[in-house]
């Protein structure tokens, strides 16, 4: 079982946080086809969930790669690389939004995608990215754990940890001992 150090965030910055720095290291979450599944299992609610984890694996770890590389160049106040506003169009464009009508005490329109797995997948996590560049990239922050690298959007303005259990407690353990190390 995977330990995903922070999960619901928006989806992109869940995606982004697959790479997280550990005491060991930095790793790679989404590395084994167990780690995919479960990711996957966890957005189940926000992404389309394929029978066969690994058929989508190289669509998500590219969308990933984009996602990192565009929000990084926009948090230093860059503009992202052509090939990253390019590369999300064309992943969202292999599988465009239809509404699909159905009846129920009127009509319904349930916007869905066609396609193969992956580019279903790879569409919305794409579309997910492109809301969050196009949108609150502003409001982004690092932890300020030293040793943690996970983004997050804070509801609140004051908060500083990308989780309060993990990291800021952490943190408050650490200020403790340096007031009243002997």
């Amino acid at each position: 079982m995977v330990d995903f150090p922070l999960t619901g965030e928006q989806l992109a910055l869940d995606l982004v946080n697959t790479r997280p720095r550990l005491p060991t290291g930095p790793v790679d979450l989404l590395a084994t086809p167990a780690g995919l599944r479960e990711w996957l299992a966890i957005q189940a609610d926000r992404v389309s969930a394929p029978a066969d984890a690994e058929s989508v694996r190289e669509v998500v770890l590219a969308v990933r790669e984009l996602a990192a590389t565009g929000l990084s160049a926009l948090r230093q106040g860059k503009p992202p690389p052509e090939s990253v506003l390019t590369g999300l169009t064309e992943v969202q464009r292999a599988a465009p939004v239809f509404l699909a009508l159905s009846w129920a005490d009127g009509v319904v329109a349930t916007p869905e995608r066609a396609g193969s797995a992956a580019r279903r997948v790879g569409a919305e996590l794409a579309q997910a990215v492109a809301e969050l560049l196009a949108g609150p990239v502003e409001s982004v922050r690092e932890c300020e754990s030293e040793d943690c690298v996970l983004l997050f959007l804070p509801a609140h303005p004051r908060r500083r940890w990308c989780s309060a259990q993990r990291c800021g407690n952490r943190a408050r353990v650490a200020r403790y001992y340096q007031r009243h190390k002997g």
